[in-house]
C-alpha cells in the first residue's frame, strides 16, 4: 500500500512549525510552502512540505512559571485554568480559577478565538492598573 501524506489545516501546520498562522498564511501566499486545495478552495498542507522549514535543533523545554512571561511588560501575573469561556457578539468572557479564586476578564471575542481559547486550558492573567488581559499558556 503507497504511503499516504497527511494533509494539515493551515493552523495545523501553524502550530507544528511553531509560528503564527498569520505568518504561514503569508508562506501559503508567497509559495514558501507547498498547499493543495480543497474543492472549496480551503488550503491543506501536505506533511511532507512541512519537513524543510522545521528547525534543525529541537524546541526547548518549556520553562517554568514566571520565567517564560520574561518577554511581556506586565509583572502581575496569575496563572491558573479557564473554567469558563463565554462568547456573545463582539466580546467574550473568560473566568480563570487560580488557587481556587476565580478572575473573569472581558476581551474581544476575536481575541477569544484566536487564542482558541477553552475551558481546562492554562492561562495567565496579566493585570494593569484595572485592567485583565488573558494569556494563553
Amino acid at each position: 500500500m503507497p504511503d499516504v501524506d497527511i494533509l494539515l489545516k493551515p493552523r495545523e501546520a501553524a502550530l507544528a512549525l511553531n509560528v503564527s498562522y498569520p505568518t504561514l498564511k503569508q508562506w501559503i501566499l508567497a509559495g514558501t510552502i507547498t498547499t493543495v486545495k480543497t474543492p472549496g478552495g480551503h488550503h491543506r498542507i501536505p506533511q511532507s512540505a512541512l519537513t524543510p522549514l522545521l528547525p534543525s535543533q529541537p524546541t526547548p523545554a518549556r520553562k517554568s512559571s514566571r520565567e517564560r512571561f520574561r518577554n511581556v511588560s506586565g509583572r502581575n501575573q496569575l496563572v491558573g485554568t479557564i473554567t469558563n469561556v463565554k462568547i456573545s457578539g463582539l466580546l467574550a468572557q473568560i473566568t480563570l480559577n487560580i488557587a481556587d479564586q476565580l478572575i473573569t476578564s472581558i476581551i474581544t471575542a476575536d481575541a477569544a478565538r484566536e487564542m482558541q481559547l477553552r475551558k481546562g486550558q492554562t492561562a495567565a492573567a496579566l493585570i494593569k492598573s484595572t485592567e485583565v488581559m488573558i494569556v494563553r499558556v
